[in-house]
């Protein structure tokens, strides 16, 4: 039977989420334990759980306190928060998972499914030390790109472009690496907005900063600085020459 251990500073939140837990009927032992920071590490280094759900916010410090403080991260985390944007990319760029209050039930078994799915895979530490520089405010963005068969973890000034291949996306690096991903091209347009990046065609998200020049034969084509050429959707041409003219 999997251990869930559920940490939050209200009492009452803790038992409301291990009831609901309880109903979906799976082989998993619920322990509604941890109200700070102090506690939260207690309950998880004694009760050793397969699974932690944690609130963000803590009377005397965060969820991410508490993770970083142990150091067998032999477990899977679900971060629990109100809708606090900052952190809530912080999570997204470390590719974990997290659950906004009040916490809805078919969300709670969706992500108890997809922890109990990877409960027995190798934890990455890279994830949790990309997680600990994400939330810090004046630390440069890394973000973590989940493979079949690695962890990547990429400083945003080392892509140069994304593009889509059906439900997955291909990052091309500065270092000539590529890596294949399977989420939408759509899921990283939403996430790196507001990082120089931009959709520049239905299948390709280009780094502004890489951008070598505009080439206008065959319809138009972004030139960028590793010699790819990545095709400039009409649509997208004045958002595309603005952001140029505010570099």
């Amino acid at each position: 039977m999997k251990k869930v251990l559920i940490i939050d500073d209200e009492n009452r939140t803790r038992e409301l989420i291990a009831k609901m837990i309880d109903s979906f009927g799976y082989d998993v032992e619920t322990i509604p334990e941890g109200e700070n920071v102090q506690s939260a590490i207690a309950a998880i280094e004694n009760h050793q759980p397969d699974i932690v759900f944690i609130d963000i916010q803590m009377p005397d410090g965060t969820g991410f306190d508490v993770i970083r403080s142990i150091e067998d991260k032999q477990f899977e985390v679900i971060f629990i928060t109100a809708h606090e944007e900052f952190a809530i990319k912080a999570i997204k760029f470390s590719a974990l998972d997290y659950l906004l209050k009040p916490v809805d039930t078919s969300e709670l078994r969706a992500a108890l499914e997809k922890a109990l799915s990877t409960i027995d895979d190798r934890k990455e530490v890279s994830q949790f030390e990309a997680l600990h520089k994400n939330i810090q405010p004046n630390e440069k963005r890394r973000l973590v790109l989940k493979t079949q068969e690695s962890v990547h973890v990429v400083e945003l000034d080392q892509i140069i472009r994304c593009e889509a291949d059906r439900n997955y996306t291909s990052f091309f690096l500065k270092d000539n690496k590529k890596i294949l991903v399977s989420k939408t091209l759509k899921e990283y347009e939403t996430l790196l907005s507001g990082h120089n990046f931009l959709r520049v065609q239905q299948s390709h998200l280009i780094n502004i900063n890489y951008v070598d020049r505009y080439d206008k034969k065959n319809g138009g084509a972004v030139v960028m600085k590793d010699g790819s050429e990545v095709p400039l959707s009409p649509a997208k041409r004045d958002a595309f020459f603005t952001r140029l003219e505010n570099l």
